[in-house]
C-alpha cells in the first residue's frame, strides 16, 4: 500500500509530521483528520516536493487497444462527478469503480477501468491517467498531479471541469458562427456550377442561332459562355476538377498543418486577415491565459505551467511567444517584459500581467484577461453574425443576378435589332 508523508497541526497549533499508509491522498487526509490533526501538506513518499510534470505515455493506450476518441463532454462530466465523490470523502479507487459502472459500454468505460486497475496496483491517479492521452491531455493530468500533492483533488477536478466547459463553449460559439456562411457559400457554389454546366449551354446554342452574326455578343455574356464551354470541355472533366478544388484546398491545408512551420505560417495569416484577425487574437489569448491561470492556481510551477500551456495551445504564434517567455524566465527575467517584446499581445495584456507579478496575483490577472476576452469575443461574434447574414444574401443574389443579366443582355439586343 502506498505510504504518504504529511505535515499537520494539532488542536493546540503545534506542528506534527509523520507517515501513513493509504490507497490514495484523499484517504490519507481522512486518516490524518481522524487522528485529531489538521493536515497542511500531504504527499506520496516517493514524490518530489514540488508538483512533477507528468508526461502521458502512449504505450498504455496502445497496449490495451484504446484507439477510440472520447467526447470532451463525457470527460468533463467525469471530472465533475469525480470531484463530487472526492468531496464526499470516498476513496479514489471506489470512486472510479462507481463511475465505471455508470458509463455506457465503449472506450471511456474501458479507460476508467484501466485507470482503476493501475491505482489498485499502486500508481497515483495522475500516473494512471497519463497512460491514456486520448482521454486525459497533459493539462488534465498535471492538474490532477497538483491536486494530489496538495490534498485538494476535489477542488482541482472541479476547476478542470469548469475550464473544459468554458473552452468547449467558446469553440461551439465560433463553429456555430461559421455554419451560416459556409452553408451559403456551398449553396452558391452548387447553384453556379449547375447553371454553368446544364443551363448556360442550352442558352448558348439558342442565343448563337438567334444572333446569327447580326450583332456582337455582349462581353459579359461572352465571358459566361466561354467559362461554360471550358467547364464542359474534356467530357466534363474540367467541371469535376473545379468541383473537387475546395476539397483539395482543405486537404492541402490539413497537410500543411502536419508540420510546425506550416502551422505557424497559417496561424500568422489568420492573425492578419481583416474582419477575423481580432476574433482569432482574442480567442487565442483567452485560451492560453485561462490555461496558464488554472495551472498556476493549482500549484504547478511557472516554468512547467508555461511548457504545458505552450504544448496545449492551438495557435503556433502564441506557442512560440510562450517559449520565448519561458527561456527569458529561466535567465532571470520577468513574465511581462519578454511578452511585451514579442509584440504578439497588446499593451493592456502586458500591463495586467505586470501588475499581477508585482502583487503576487498572476493567476487572478490571467483569469481576468481570459474572462474579459471571452466576453468581447461573444459580442464580436454576435456583431459579425448580424452583419454577415445580409452580406451573404447580397453576395448570393449578386452572383445569380450576374448570370441572369448575362443571359438577358443578348435577348435585349435581339429585340432591338428585330
Amino acid at each position: 500500500m502506498p505510504v504518504f508523508q504529511y505535515d499537520a497541526l494539532d488542536a493546540k497549533g503545534q506542528e506534527a509530521n509523520g507517515e501513513i499508509e493509504a490507497l490514495c491522498d484523499t484517504e490519507a487526509v481522512s486518516k490524518i483528520r481522524n487522528k485529531g490533526l489538521y493536515p497542511t501538506r500531504v504527499r506520496a513518499k516517493r514524490a518530489a516536493r514540488k508538483v512533477a510534470v507528468v508526461k502521458p505515455a502512449m504505450s498504455g493506450a496502445r497496449r490495451r487497444g484504446i484507439t477510440g476518441k472520447v467526447k470532451l463532454k463525457r470527460i468533463t462530466q467525469f471530472a465533475r462527478q469525480m470531484s463530487t465523490l472526492q468531496d464526499a470523502g470516498l476513496a479514489i479507487l471506489r470512486s472510479l469503480r462507481i463511475l465505471e459502472r455508470q458509463q455506457k459500454k465503449g472506450t471511456f468505460k474501458r479507460v476508467i477501468g484501466y485507470v482503476a486497475d493501475d491505482i489498485e496496483g499502486g500508481a497515483t491517479l495522475s500516473e494512471a491517467m497519463g497512460k491514456h492521452p486520448r482521454c486525459f491531455n497533459r493539462l488534465f493530468v498535471n492538474m490532477v498531479a497538483a491536486g494530489e500533492m496538495g490534498g485538494v483533488l476535489d477542488v482541482i477536478l472541479e476547476r478542470v471541469a469548469g475550464f473544459m466547459e468554458k473552452s468547449q463553449r467558446l469553440k461551439t460559439k465560433i463553429k456555430g458562427a461559421l455554419v451560416y456562411p459556409v452553408v451559403v457559400l456551398i449553396a452558391a457554389f452548387l447553384i453556379v456550377m449547375g447553371l454553368m454546366t446544364f443551363v448556360i449551354p442550352v442558352f448558348a446554342d439558342v442565343l448563337t442561332d438567334m444572333a446569327d452574326g447580326r450583332f456582337q455578343m455582349p462581353k459579359l455574356t461572352q465571358v459566361l459562355l466561354d467559362a461554360s464551354t471550358w467547364l464542359k470541355g474534356r467530357h466534363g472533366l474540367n467541371a469535376v476538377v473545379v468541383g473537387l478544388a475546395p476539397f483539395a484546398v482543405i486537404a492541402v491545408c490539413k497537410l500543411i498543418r502536419q508540420f510546425r512551420q506550416g502551422r505557424y505560417v497559417m496561424d500568422w495569416i489568420k492573425l492578419h486577415v481583416p474582419l477575423v484577425r481580432t476574433l482569432v487574437y482574442k480567442t487565442a489569448v483567452a485560451r492560453w491565459a485561462r490555461t496558464l491561470a488554472t495551472l498556476i492556481n493549482a500549484g504547478v510551477p511557472i516554468l512547467d505551467s508555461l511548457k504545458i500551456t505552450r504544448e496545449t495551445s492551438e495557435n503556433e504564434v502564441f506557442a512560440d511567444t510562450l517559449s520565448q517567455v519561458q527561456r527569458a524566465i529561466c535567465q532571470g527575467d520577468t513574465f511581462a517584459r519578454p511578452l511585451g517584446r514579442s509584440n504578439t499581445v497588446d499593451e493592456l495584456v502586458v500591463n495586467m500581467i505586470e501588475v499581477g507579478e508585482e502583487t503576487g496575483d498572476l493567476d487572478k490577472m490571467l483569469m481576468k484577461i481570459a474572462n474579459n476576452f471571452d466576453e468581447e469575443t461573444d459580442v464580436q461574434i454576435s456583431s459579425l453574425m448580424s452583419v454577415l447574414e445580409p452580406v451573404m444574401i447580397i453576395l448570393l443574389g449578386g452572383v445569380v443576378g450576374t448570370i441572369v443579366l448575362a443571359i438577358f443582355l443578348p435577348i435585349i439586343e435581339i429585340f432591338k435589332n428585330w
